[in-house]
């Protein structure tokens, strides 16, 4: 933040926001200033109202009170135009790229540059790759089809169109969700640069020891009011965020770990596994009430090893389940033998947003309600009903669009869709990505207590923490192969940091 930063006049100042929805009071009074050339950490639970707050600054929300004023100049942001228009960009954590186009022509979408009265492709191609050239990301062409990126690469084209308006604010929500160590280092490099020629941005993430890292002043939302504005990002015990987010303390949120190694039969047995140019000769087990982790950088092979188990990738070598071998190419079988995938996207790829809670929970076995041709409704129901009770799922509504519940919420109902005939094995790929700090509390218990009834666990994470916190076996993995296992117990954050950048097990 710049020096006297308290001298400085806002660059935006919201005060008193106030946003209704049928039924719901989104945001109730909500104040926020932010400061030139400073990163402004908003903070708050799923559910607090920071995403109703973000897209009123963006112009997609009419606020129905409040004043907000940009510049020093009170101004109405009538729509997301007159928003990019006064320079505010806005990065949502659900990225709103299209698929089917170039990487150029998301990022240019819009305001495509012309010329003699014509969209020009080449001079808009040119203007990317210096775009991505600056965010170091020069290997991403601009005339690539954005639906065959990674979502890595997907979170920089977004960072891109951001920059390619002349843009004084940028509203970052979740830009790290999908990045791998080294890329949220270089994210971080980024947001420096910006600040330093005055840019401000607003910066939403539910990592906490970011906030930290990269943020100058931190405004905390709860049921959509403001209760904090503007504590020191740097000095502020993390104790006292996730206090002031969640109106109680948080001293730890990980469940306590089995004194003991799981000594229950072997569920998982995984031979040679191999897909070639992504991991090779992978090799590992999984007992019965056993979380097991697997550690290591985007790109390094952890996602693509799990979706091969599950059947979503043709492989050689041998995955066997309770003794029997899960067939190649399709994901079917795994289902049928015991097995469930809870897959890192998953609003993408796990659930039918448009569709009820009880819906997406008994999608998976719909076959044991169907008789005759003839569904079984109340039984549907009923079991549905029964898996909102004991996975907590809030609000207590089967019939609820699932579209509408938080993150942490929507996880469950994917967990709950699994359970509810009994699965032996459960594949989970980043659980807690963009879950914030008491559901993910919530979560972790519901896992534990998931393997202490009998259930194998194989799990997937970018935050190594996480990893060290909740497995009870950690498997490290660089470039394809497995470089080190050990008992979570025997690791620290910073050695396996070590092994994952360096390639040695220390």
């Amino acid at each position: 933040m710049p020096e006297a930063a308290s001298e400085t006049a806002p660059m935006l100042l919201m005060r008193g926001i106030v946003k209704q929805f049928p039924g719901v009071r989104a945001l109730d009074g909500v104040d926020l200033e932010v400061l030139p050339g400073e990163v402004h950490c908003l903070l708050g639970q799923n559910g607090a109202g920071k995403s109703t707050l973000i897209k009123v600054l963006a112009g997609a929300h009419q606020p129905d009170e409040g004043t907000i004023a940009f510049g020093g100049q009170e101004v109405r942001l009538s729509s997301p135009t007159a928003a990019i228009r006064l320079g505010i960009s806005t990065m949502y954590q659900e990225l709103d790229l299209v698929d089917g186009l170039s990487v150029a022509e998301n990022v240019f979408l819009g305001h495509e540059p012309a010329r003699l009265g014509f969209v020009s492709q080449g001079e808009a191609n040119r203007a990317t790759r210096e775009l991505l050239a600056r965010l170091g990301h020069g290997e991403i062409r601009p005339t690539t089809e954005v639906g065959r990126l990674s979502p890595a690469a997907k979170q920089v084209v977004s960072m891109a169109r951001a920059l390619s308006h002349d843009t004084r604010l940028i509203v970052m929500d979740e830009p790290s969700a999908a990045l791998a160590h080294d890329e949220v280092a270089n994210l971080f490099r980024i947001i420096r640069e910006l600040t330093a020629q005055g840019v401000a941005v607003i910066y939403i993430s539910h990592r906490l020891e970011e906030i930290r890292e990269i943020g100058d002043r931190v405004t905390v939302l709860k049921d959509g009011r403001t209760v904090a504005v503007g504590l020191p990002a740097k000095e502020t015990p993390t104790s006292q965020v996730v206090a002031l987010m969640t109106g109680r303390n948080v001293e730890y949120v990980f469940p306590p770990r089995r004194a003991e190694p799981a000594t229950g039969a072997e569920v998982l047995r995984v031979e040679g596994l191999t897909v070639p140019g992504v991991f090779t000769d992978v090799s590992f087990s999984v007992r019965a009430g056993e979380i097991v982790g697997l550690a290591g950088l985007v790109g390094s092979g952890r996602s693509e090893i799990i979706e091969a188990i599950y059947g979503a990738r043709r492989f050689s070598g041998r995955v066997i389940l309770e003794g029997r071998p899960v067939r190649r190419g399709g994901t079917t079988g795994a289902v049928r033998l015991g097995m469930g995938l809870a897959p890192e996207e998953r609003k993408a790829q796990a659930l039918l947003l448009g569709e009820s809670v009880a819906r997406n929970i008994t999608l998976a076995s719909l076959g044991r309600y169907s008789r005759l041709g003839w569904m079984d409704r109340r039984r549907e129901a009923e079991d549905a009903r029964g898996m909102v009770a004991a996975l907590d799922i809030r609000p207590p509504d089967p019939e609820r669009p699932v579209r509408t519940l938080s993150g942490g919420n929507q996880q469950k109902a994917v967990l709950a869709r699994w359970l509810i005939n009994g699965r032996k094995l459960l594949l989970l790929d980043e659980p807690t990505r963009g879950v914030d700090v008491g559901a993910r509390a919530e979560l972790y218990a519901v896992v534990r207590k998931l393997a202490d009834e009998g259930i194998g666990v194989l799990l997937v994470s970018s935050e190594v923490p996480e990893v060290l916190g909740l497995a009870d076996r950690v498997l490290v993995i660089r470039e394809g192969h497995i470089i080190h296992e050990a008992g979570a117990g025997e690791l620290d954050e910073h050695r396996v940091l070590d092994m994952i950048m360096e390639g040695s097990a220390l």
